[in-house]
């Protein structure tokens, strides 16, 4: 080898390991640049006892030497109520803690919050001290907490109020036994676990008013879970279920808004003035069953309505509608009524009033899916309905009266912010559906717990 080439490479060889050297070694410079990726973690209300969502800070070594943490500390010590693991090892005090040039180290924090006699959210603080190179520095932590009454897998075994006093947490499920009546009160709140199914097996009756709502929701109440749809099961009422009533009750984020399964002396479910919003799959799933709905919202679901099997239905002054956004694939109808499953029909008797069908976005080009079997008699009408459809459906045994297509036209809904997720379907004074619905039913109220001007405007909110 030409030795002049040899000393060359050597010489390249002992920079590049001098180079390298440096910047291993470990900077002790107190003015190293050290950053975090946030001053504070902020934990959204959360239930006494349930515990909360994860979330990390990371801490940054800026620099081209390894910087060592001498000590991370949680300043409430096993006292608090965060925890705290860094890099996935749990504990409240570290010491000598090593990141690499150009690195960063993960704290995780999650939050319990213990049960008080307080019935307001409070607030919980705490910090995370650091220390390096003679600095100290924290991460402020601060959650608000919400007592409740929680009930595992409860068996309601005789007639039973729930009040407003404090919010109720189902885990596990809850059940309603055959001829036992669960109450609740105006401004009953009732927040569900991923797995809390609530079922209703005898009667249910939800009595809500316009300014203290019944409320149906998951109890993951942290940005962004307490948005998602499917976060828990929904409400089920089955075969032994009979006359239940739900008025001013809002049910949002589950899987499947109501199910309501097969036939019972009298109408199974009624709702009125009731908001259905954000359902993953059905917002109203029916098989060979009745329902009454009045001046009703069903928005952004799955499948916002889906009959099946037949039965016996009417729908006044309802607004149907979907949206396709980030959350709901708008895949399907947001109208479905058959009278067969497949292999057996069954009579159905029909009927939408005053009401407003309407999607956007997706794959739907008709808002209505009609199936029908030959056999028992059929009966679906839609009258002062305005709904979208781009194709006629065909089958003379559905009758449009006094309806109207949204051809080029759209209802004209207040506001609509897909992005975050917000949606107004009261209507603008420019919309078609304003005036245009007929006096055939009386409605005490619109979804606002306003009366209807007369004319009726369609949908469920007075204009």
């Amino acid at each position: 080898m030409n030795r002049t080439f040899l000393i060359i490479l050597l010489f390249a060889l002992g920079i590049t390991s001098f180079v390298s050297c440096t910047k291993t070694g470990t900077i002790t410079d107190p003015s190293a640049s050290v950053f975090t990726s946030a001053d504070t973690l902020h934990f959204d209300t959360v239930f006494t006892t349930t515990g909360s969502v994860t979330q990390f800070v990371k801490i940054f070594n800026n620099n081209d030497q390894k910087l060592v943490l001498s000590n991370v500390a949680l300043m409430g010590g096993k006292s608090s109520v965060f925890s705290m693991n860094v890099d996935g090892v749990a504990g409240t005090t570290f010491s000598n803690i090593e990141i690499a040039p150009n690195d960063s180290v993960y704290i995780f924090v999650k939050v319990s919050i213990d049960a008080n006699n307080k019935q307001m959210p409070f607030i919980q603080q705490d910090s995370i001290r650091y220390s390096f190179n003679g600095n100290t520095r924290y991460i402020q932590l601060d959650a608000y907490g919400r007592n409740a009454i929680y009930l595992r897998n409860k068996v309601i075994t005789q007639d039973t109020t729930f009040n407003d006093s404090l919010p109720i947490v189902i885990l596990g499920g809850l059940f309603v036994l055959p001829n036992v009546t669960l109450t609740l009160d105006a401004g009953t709140s009732i927040y569900s676990h991923a797995d809390a199914a609530f079922q209703i097996l005898g009667t249910l009756r939800s009595n809500g008013t316009y300014d203290k709502t019944v409320n149906f929701l998951c109890d993951r109440l942290d940005i962004p879970y307490s948005k998602f749809p499917g976060s828990w099961p929904g409400i089920y009422f089955y075969d032994q279920s009979d006359s239940s009533v739900l008025n001013y009750t809002n049910i949002r984020n589950a899987y499947q808004g109501v199910v309501v399964k097969n036939a019972s002396p009298h109408t199974k479910l009624t709702l009125n003035q009731c908001i259905i919003d954000n359902i993953s799959a059905e917002g109203i799933m029916a098989t060979n069953s009745s329902v009454t709905a009045t001046a009703c919202l069903i928005s952004n679901c799955g499948n916002n309505i889906a009959i099946s099997l037949g039965g016996k239905y009417f729908f006044n002054q309802c607004t149907i509608v979907t949206y396709d956004n980030d959350y709901i694939s708008h895949k399907i109808p947001v109208v479905n009524v058959s009278n067969n499953d497949g292999t057996t029909a069954n009579f159905l008797n029909c009927t939408f009033n005053n009401s407003i069908i309407y999607g956007l976005g997706g794959l739907v080009e008709n808002e209505i899916g009609v199936s029908q079997m030959a056999g028992p008699s059929f009966t679906l009408n839609f009258t002062n309905v305005f709904y979208k459809m781009k194709k006629p459906l065909t089958n003379a045994n559905v009758k449009f009266i006094n309806s109207t297509e949204f051809q080029y036209n759209t209802p004209a809904f207040d506001s609509l912010d897909y992005s975050n997720h917000v949606y107004s379907f009261h209507l603008k004074d420019t919309s078609i559906c304003l005036n245009k619905g007929n006096q055939l039913y009386n409605v005490d109220a619109d979804l606002d717990g306003n009366a209807f001007d007369t004319p009726y405007t369609v949908g469920c909110y007075n204009h």
